[in-house]
Formats: C-alpha cells, sequence, structure tokens
C-alpha cells in the first residue's frame, strides 16, 4: 500500500502542493489528471524516493517493488535488445550461474556422507526452487511475449539497441519493467511513443496486472480502459474520485453544481440574517433574538468553493484559402532508406475539405509520406500537390526544432507575415503566453508549453493543407479538446497521423492504415475500423498462447454427437469446478473486505492509534498474501 501524509512541496516561494494526502491499495488503477505543470509527475518523483517532500511523509511497506517508467530517460546503448531487455531477470540469471556452479561442484565430489556435501545438496535445492518461483524456464517466453506485443518484430531481438529511435527505446524501458513484475506500477505518459495495436496490448495486459497501477496519461480513452479512480491535482490541491475518467468529469462538474447551489442558499441566509441583526440591534425588545443570530452566524461554517484552474488555451485556425477540388494525388509512390523499403506502389486521392487519419504501427511508412508530401524527401512515383494548396506542416518533433536561443515572442515574429503581426501578443495569449512570460527563451520552456507555441506557430499564416503528425502528445486533456474542436471547426483539408483514438473519433472520417509496406483505406471512424481488427487480434494472440502452452499440439475437433456417458462425466465435472471456483470467490471477497476495513483504519491516524490491533501493517501484509494466493487458486480453477 502507498500512502502519502500530508505532503507539501515547495520551490523557493513557489509552493507545488499543500498538506495533500493519498491511499492507493493493491490492485487498485489510479489515473492521475490535471493541466500541465500541476504536479503530476512530481507526485510519482515522491512515491518512488527520487524526490522529497519539503513537509509531511512518504511511505511504503517493507519490501514493495516499484516499476516506474519516467517521461524522459538516460540510455546506455551497449547490448542487443534481447540481452538488455533480458536485465529485467538479474536475479533469475545470477541463480543460473549458482545453480551451474553447484551443480559442477557436486559432480566432482566424492564425500556423499560429509556435512558440507549435504549443505551444497541443501543450497542448490533451495536455489533450484527459487529458480523456478521466478519463473527461469519461462523467461525467454516471456520476453518474446512482451517484445512483440509493444510491437518489435523477432527480427529486431539481436539489434543494437542504439539502432532504435527515441520512442522504440522507451517501449524497451518499458518492457524490462513489465517483465520484472512490480507491487506497483508507476507510468508517466507511457502510450506517447505506442501505436494503437501496441496500446491496446498494453491496454490487455494491464487488465490482468495483480499489481497498483497510477497512470498519467493524456489518452481519455486509454484511462477510461486502464483505470477505475480518478485523481486530480488542481493548484496545489489533489481531489479523489473512484470512477473512470469520463465519469469524473460528470461527477466533478455536479459535485461543483451542488457547492455552488449551497453556498447561494447559504450567502441568502447569511445577508438575511445581518439584515435582521442590524434592523433590530438596538430594540430591547429583540435582543435575545439578535444575540441569538450573532452566536448563530458564529457557529456557522462558512461552505468553500473548490477552486477551479479555468485557464486553457484558445484556438482558432485563420480560414482556409481556396484551393482546387484535388487537394493531393499520390501514384505508385515507393520509398526506400538503403535497403528497408518503407513505402511499396502507394496510392492516395485527397479531396478538397476531408479529414483523414494516417494509422498503423510505428515504422510502417506514416510520417515517411507526410515528409513526401511536404516535400522535405523525394521517392519514386508521383506525388502530386493540387490547385492552390498551402501546406501547413507539424511534424512529431516539431516542439524540438523549435530554436532554443530565441524568445517566445521572437519565434513567433519570425514567422508571422502580414495583418497578423498585429495580433501576435493576442495569439500569445490565447496559448496561455502572456505579459513576460512571452519574453523566455525557448530553451526553458517544458514540453507540454513547447507544443503549444509550435501550435500558436501554425496560426501565422492561413493554410488550406495540415499535415499533423502525432500534435497531441505533449498536451493535456483540456488542450488536447480544444485542439479537436478547432479542427473539427477548420474548413480545409486534413491529414492526421495520431494515435490516440479519443482525438480521432468524430474528427475524421477516412483511416488510411499503413501496412508491409502499402495503404489500405478503411471509411468509417476509427472505432468502427478497430472493432473489425479487433477479432483478428485476438485470434493471434490465441494461437500463439496455445503454441507456447504446446508447441507440438494441434487442435482438431470431432464431429458426431456426445455420448450419454460423456456428457454426463462433463456435467459433473463442470458442476465440482463451479462449486470450487464458488469457494474460491467467496474467499477472495472476504479477504477484500477485511482489506478494505484496514485500509480505512491504516488511513485515518486517529483511529489507527485508538485501534486495538497492535500491528496493522502486518496484518494487512498478511491478509494480502493469502488474497493473492487465493487469486492463483482462482486463475488456476478457471483452466
Amino acid at each position: 500500500m502507498i500512502s502519502l501524509d500530508q505532503v507539501t512541496v515547495r520551490f523557493g516561494s513557489f509552493e507545488l502542493f499543500t498538506g495533500i494526502s493519498l491511499v492507493i491499495g493493491p490492485r487498485e488503477r489510479v489515473g492521475l489528471v490535471g493541466k500541465n505543470g500541476a504536479g503530476k509527475s512530481t507526485l510519482l518523483k515522491l512515491i518512488v524516493g527520487i524526490q522529497s517532500p519539503t513537509e509531511g511523509a512518504v511511505t511504503l511497506p517493507r519490501d514493495f517493488k516499484l516499476g516506474y517508467l519516467p517521461q524522459h530517460m538516460k540510455y546506455h546503448d551497449t547490448v542487443t535488445l534481447f540481452e538488455e531487455t533480458e536485465k529485467s531477470f538479474q536475479e533469475v540469471t545470477s541463480l543460473e550461474k549458482e545453480i551451474e556452479a553447484l551443480t559442477v561442484e557436486l559432480s566432482q565430489r566424492s564425500d556423499y556422507e560429509t556435512d558440507s556435501y549435504h549443505q551444497l545438496i541443501t543450497m542448490l535445492s533451495e536455489k533450484s526452487d527459487r529458480y523456478e518461483l521466478l519463473g527461469g524456464r519461462q523467461r525467454k517466453a516471456e520476453i518474446e511475449q512482451t517484445l512483440t506485443g509493444l510491437g518489435f518484430s523477432r527480427s529486431d531481438f539481436n539489434r543494437h539497441t542504439s539502432e532504435f529511435s527515441g520512442g522504440w527505446r522507451m517501449r524497451i524501458e518499458l518492457a524490462k519493467i513489465l517483465l520484472q513484475k512490480p507491487d506497483a506500477l508507476l507510468l508517466d505518459e507511457p502510450t506517447n511513443h505506442l501505436d494503437i495495436e501496441s496500446i491496446q496490448w498494453l491496454e490487455d495486459y494491464l487488465a490482468g496486472f495483480t499489481g497498483s497501477v497510477v497512470l498519467i496519461s493524456h489518452d481519455l480513452t486509454f484511462l477510461d480502459r486502464v483505470t477505475q479512480r480518478t485523481t486530480e491535482i488542481s493548484l496545489g490541491k489533489l481531489y479523489d474520485y473512484r470512477v473512470p475518467y469520463s465519469q469524473f468529469l460528470q461527477l466533478r462538474a455536479e459535485r461543483h453544481e451542488q457547492q455552488m447551489a449551497a453556498y447561494r442558499n447559504q450567502q441568502k441566509m447569511i445577508a438575511d440574517t445581518e439584515k435582521f441583526i442590524e434592523r433590530f440591534r438596538y430594540k430591547a425588545t429583540k435582543a435575545v433574538q439578535v444575540q441569538s443570530r450573532i452566536k448563530q452566524l458564529a457557529r456557522l461554517e462558512r461552505i468553500e468553493i473548490d477552486e477551479i484552474d479555468g485557464s486553457s488555451i484558445h484556438i482558432q485556425f485563420p480560414p482556409a484559402p481556396h484551393s482546387g477540388k484535388i487537394v493531393l494525388e499520390i501514384e505508385n509512390v515507393s520509398k526506400s532508406f538503403d535497403k528497408l523499403q518503407v513505402l511499396d506502389q502507394v496510392d492516395l486521392t485527397l479531396l478538397r475539405g476531408e479529414k483523414v487519419a494516417f494509422v498503423g504501427k510505428n515504422g510502417e511508412g506514416k510520417t515517411t509520406l507526410t515528409r513526401i508530401i511536404t516535400g522535405d524527401i523525394t521517392c519514386r512515383g508521383k506525388c502530386r500537390i493540387g490547385h492552390q494548396v498551402k501546406i501547413g506542416y507539424y511534424a512529431q518533433n516539431q516542439a524540438d526544432l523549435l530554436d532554443p536561443q530565441k524568445t517566445i515572442l521572437e519565434t513567433v515574429d519570425y514567422i508571422a507575415s502580414g495583418e497578423v503581426r498585429s495580433r501576435i501578443r493576442d495569439i500569445l495569449g490565447a496559448f496561455l503566453f502572456s505579459g513576460d512570460e512571452v519574453d523566455k527563451k525557448v530553451s526553458v520552456l517544458s514540453g507540454g508549453e513547447r507544443a503549444r507555441l509550435a501550435l500558436a506557430c501554425m496560426l501565422m499564416e492561413p493554410k488550406n493543407l495540415l499535415i499533423l503528425d502525432e500534435p497531441t502528445n505533449h498536451l493535456d486533456l483540456r488542450s488536447k479538446q480544444i485542439l479537436k474542436e478547432a479542427l473539427i471547426r477548420f474548413d480545409g483539408t486534413l491529414i492526421l497521423v495520431s494515435h490516440d483514438r479519443d482525438f480521432l473519433d468524430e474528427l475524421v472520417s477516412r483511416i488510411f492504415e499503413f501496412t508491409n509496406r502499402h495503404i489500405k483505406e478503411h471509411p468509417g471512424d476509427i472505432f468502427e475500423f478497430l472493432n473489425k481488427k479487433r477479432p483478428d487480434v485476438l485470434q493471434r494472440s490465441k494461437r500463439r498462447q496455445r503454441s507456447q502452452k504446446d508447441p507440438g499440439k494441434t487442435i482438431v475437433s470431432k464431429p458426431g454427437k456426445e455420448s450419454y456417458e460423456a456428457r454426463k462425466t462433463r456435467e459433473k465435472l463442470q458442476r465440482k469446478k463451479a462449486n470450487r471456483i464458488k469457494k474460491i470467490e467467496d474467499k477472495i471477497q472476504h479477504y477484500e473486505e477485511e482489506l478494505k476495513k484496514l485500509e480505512e483504519l491504516l488511513s485515518d491516524p486517529e483511529q489507527l492509534r485508538a485501534g486495538q490491533n497492535p500491528d496493522p501493517f502486518t496484518t494487512y501484509q498478511q491478509l494480502q498474501k493469502k488474497l493473492d494466493q487465493a487469486m492463483k487458486e482462482w486463475e488456476q480453477a478457471l483452466l
């Protein structure tokens, strides 16, 4: 269990958190949300121990293992992909060497009756048991399954890690963390570098993960599918809701509405009471009533309204200049980088006003095609841009391409032309850069601030074809929604490269899937496309699981009716299995209820001091072990 008690964090005179408390229990799925800069990443660092609170305490159980994936990491490229991932099993590989050394030593000795010989046998037995417990024999299969799930192919396993881009390196680190099977996963924007299929794989993995998950993400669909609890950080305070993100938005709005109604009623009552006091203050016949009302106001607990951070960006793309009906024609386009062929004779036609999405696994050529369209790279085949088409391009690393030595104002002033120059400060203000902030250098801006600045630059000149390559990676949920609404209103043509399903939903009308160097068109929205693909993905997954369980076995269905005896036997076994599952589920429910009571006790310091249990933490850990064992029994019973 993870506990934060009255935690305050200050940076000089700036207070990021003020006396926040939070308890995260076993198997809880918590989504940390809030604006960029609210302190979400700092909260994870406090839990991991990378950062210490100014006041308050962060406590974890003894021997509690954390798996932490930060947004930005430093890499050391010295080995292959498989070898790097295998570092997650350091204890297993160490045990293998010890077992091998003990086996060799035993084979060379003949003093079978001595104490030292028996000690060696005991040591070998203990290390072998530990090796089996850690799943040493299955580790290569687990590594392969995790890496392929995250989008790597088997041909990648022997490639040097230095050959992979930053996004793929992040996946390697994620694979290592998942394979360590920690008690809790702390994931800071894990989907930023994953394609849609890998995100779905990660969703499925986390659904079966037996530990806790604390997750920072700006992917609404991912949050809704993974988390059951939403914790918002806003203006130094923490607000906790035991519901997924979409329900949290609704409950937060309802709570604020109820607070406002109660506040207005109380303010009316206070005004009426003060009016009565003022009117009859000097009347002797009303003296008792006046004193009673004065005491009533003094005792009154004033209702406070939760302060809401209402600051948000404002995006309004300039009207798109008129272009020809055919905006883009691509015929037999092919592209290779040395021996690697990325695109092979692809065709695509885009009409004025269409909004389309490019989707597919990373490395399948989505960004390559956008760079061909913008003229950044050459290709074989024909790529024709339509009449009077003006392209606005937001590259995947657009925020990193900004000149770090320029200020915010200098950056946009360099790009702006025409009458828009008179509105530069207004546009920057709409992107939350106001006052002296416009004189900040780009080098000191956060990832989210750079993304906002890069988007602001796109408004400096009217365009009628926008090509946006992963524009939402560093935007918070509110900013993403505002960008989406602006793109829906945009009257030009749009090509959007994105893995964010909620962002694509209701925004694009055609999906172009990049796979095996070709493009396949799918009419309709993103969820229709994914629903059509899902059965194929599930079938592949089931086939892979069957082959891993029994590589030499072929499953053959036999026609014909089941005999009476066989049916009775099957039904008897089914009843027996159902009864066993029911007993285990009752046991699980009992343990969960007891753990919930202990969680409430541990989260209340006064109740904890007054409690009769001398060591609730030990009791909690013992119950947790029993629950874990019951869960394993339940999983085995389901097989």
